[in-house]
């Protein structure tokens, strides 16, 4: 056997890609996360940190500060 690669969403594991296994087959595994490139949820959360800051900072013409960190 190989190694399935599943997400986990509304309470069932979706394979990522097709597996060869009788219909109705009992399987048994170990879930265990991995890190993709597809975190999403991972990405957003230190988007909206980072947005978090710049809004709590009272600065409002961030635009007018763009150039500031370009090479």
């Amino acid at each position: 056997m190989k190694t399935v690669h599943a997400v986990f969403e509304k309470g069932m594991f979706r394979p990522l890609e097709a597996v060869e296994l009788p219909e109705r087959c009992e399987v048994e595994f170990e879930p265990r996360p991995v890190h993709s490139d597809d975190q999403s949820g991972d990405n957003l959360s230190a988007i909206y940190a980072v947005l978090s800051l710049r809004f709590e900072s009272g600065e409002r013409d961030v635009a007018a500060r763009h150039n500031e960190h370009q090479p």
